[in-house]
């Protein structure tokens, strides 16, 4: 099946410092040159570190989180997969996990190349899994690390600011989880289903893009919708 074929109106193309990639409306990033498959801030065993410290969550979180990045492995049958930091919520998430989900882990990862890119939440490698562990790789012009650098780097593909937009029409207000791009520079929206999300008017991007060509685009829920900058709103 070709990359035109899979992408049938509901992902979004894009490029980013001369790659093409595919933003897939559940969230992750395909580069179809390489073919391969990029998720960020999976968090998963979210909900297990809360109860540790009392906090009663429901126990979903992880089951939900491996059968979105299920589907998006079955529909892009990637050669390899890079997560891209904070796959895990804290330390003891790999270490504690139930077996039926580190077994459907093990079943993803084989037969294909999988980068474990460190975070703030996973600075140690996923204890009791393959896969290689790394603080960023290049693959391309893109260079792939988990928390973008302050100043402008072209070809940086990053996560953490778990990135959102927020859009106004006719008085009815839509916020959703974004890819954020100026095209020199690519963030990825979290893809854990215990995820938050900033939007992307916080000071906290303001020094990351070049806001006259920025574009949001934006999770729907079957298909990306690119928004330019300036349609975007605050809060």
């Amino acid at each position: 099946m070709t990359i035109a074929a899979r992408i049938d109106g509901s992902a979004a193309l894009v490029s980013v410092a001369g790659e093409e990639a595919v933003c897939d409306p559940a969230g992750a990033l395909f580069l179809p040159a390489h073919g391969l498959l990029v998720v960020s801030d999976l968090h998963l065993e979210k909900g297990a570190a809360f109860a540790r410290r009392g906090v009663m969550m429901p126990p979903y979180d992880t089951a939900a989180t491996l059968d979105r990045l299920t589907a998006v492995v079955a529909a892009w049958r990637p050669a390899a997969v890079i997560s891209l930091g904070d796959s895990f919520h804290d330390a003891r998430g790999a270490r504690d996990m139930p077996e039926m989900f580190r077994d459907r882990l093990n079943l993803l990862m084989k037969d294909r190349d999988w980068f474990w890119i460190v975070g703030n939440h996973d600075p140690e490698p996923p204890a009791g899994l393959p896969g290689r562990s790394v603080r960023e790789i290049a693959v391309g012009s893109l260079l792939f690390r988990h928390e973008p650098l302050g100043q402008a780097c072209d070809g940086e593909v990053a996560g953490h600011l778990h990135p959102g937009a927020r859009v106004v029409r006719r008085g009815r207000s839509v916020r959703r989880p974004c890819f954020a791009t100026d095209g020199r520079r690519l963030i990825m929206p979290a893809f854990g289903a215990l995820t938050g999300a900033l939007n992307v008017r916080d000071r906290a991007f303001a020094r990351l893009f070049d806001w006259t060509v920025f574009r949001a685009y934006m999770l729907g829920s079957d298909r990306v919708y690119p928004v330019a900058g300036k349609m975007l709103s605050p809060g």
